[in-house]
């Protein structure tokens, strides 16, 4: 009997789940490298052509300045992390009972559905002076501001998922006599998963960004303070500044990272390869 030649790297005799692991490690490979590549040409641009610090630092300074810089650094992302998940948990519970009802009832979708795709159209830069002028400096604005705008995808997600379940399943589960609730459960909200955590997956993009830019209107603590205090300070701490982005992205792939792991942990017959 023939057999199929392993993957690179993978044992013959492993486990699927541990065949999975390995395989998801290598495609972590070339972004990688990507980036290392990346940061070595940034390196050598700025020492062979001397570039000011105070412009551009290369990436070697950028690392050691913000790990001096880690005391004020660590409560700063603290803050705005805390932010980011509170403001998160927020539009999850706001956007999921809110697409069941537009799901549900015609006149709310006709109705709500048009104002949720509006709210959009508002700059979180234009908002956040608002927030802060009438709920003040506390964390409750900032949780707001990032919940406002990491629920649309959210919601939108949920709302596609439910109306994508199989009409016929559903009119099989009526003749059954299944309850409105019983077709939500069993039908319904498994057919939303995957878009519900689409749209999740996207909103952690939006969490961090959102957060950062109500923190600059007006806060005491966190990454956009942070970042404000670098870059006013004389002479100006671009280094530090910069650290503080790759700071932030780097929370932004870790809290993605959970997102996908939870998706995993929900679905996992969408991860379950071939044995």
């Amino acid at each position: 009997m023939r057999t199929v030649a392993a993957l690179p790297g993978v044992a013959a005799g492993s486990t699927p789940q541990r065949r999975r692991s390995l395989l998801r490690l290598g495609r972590l490979g070339p972004p990688v490298v990507l980036l290392a590549a990346a940061a070595g040409a940034w390196q050598a641009i700025t020492s062979a052509l001397h570039v000011d610090p105070t412009v551009l630092p290369g990436p070697v300074l950028v690392v050691t300045a913000t790990w001096a810089e880690r005391a004020q650094l660590w409560p700063a992302m603290v803050t705005t992390t805390l932010e980011a998940l509170l403001g998160l948990a927020l539009s999850v519970a706001v956007a999921l009972p809110l697409a069941v009802s537009i799901d549900w009832w015609r006149p709310v979708r006709s109705g709500v559905y048009p104002l949720i795709v509006a709210s959009q159209t508002l700059p979180v830069i234009v908002l956040a002076p608002l927030v802060v002028i009438w709920f003040g400096f506390g964390l409750g604005p900032k949780i707001a501001l990032v919940a406002l705008f990491s629920f649309f995808p959210i919601a939108v997600g949920a709302v596609q998922g439910l109306g994508s379940a199989d009409p016929e399943v559903l009119d099989l589960l009526r003749t059954m006599r299944a309850t409105r609730r019983q077709l939500l459960t069993k039908v319904k909200l498994p057919c939303a998963l995957p878009q519900v955590f689409t749209g999740l997956e996207i909103s952690v993009t939006y969490a961090f960004t959102s957060a950062i830019v109500a923190e600059w209107v007006g806060a005491t603590q966190g990454l956009g303070v942070f970042m404000t205090a670098a870059a006013n300070d004389a002479p100006r701490q671009t280094d530090v500044v910069l650290g503080a982005t790759v700071v932030t992205a780097l929370l932004t792939v870790a809290l993605f990272g959970v997102v996908a792991a939870l998706q995993r942990a929900a679905m996992p017959w969408r991860s379950r390869g071939p044995a």
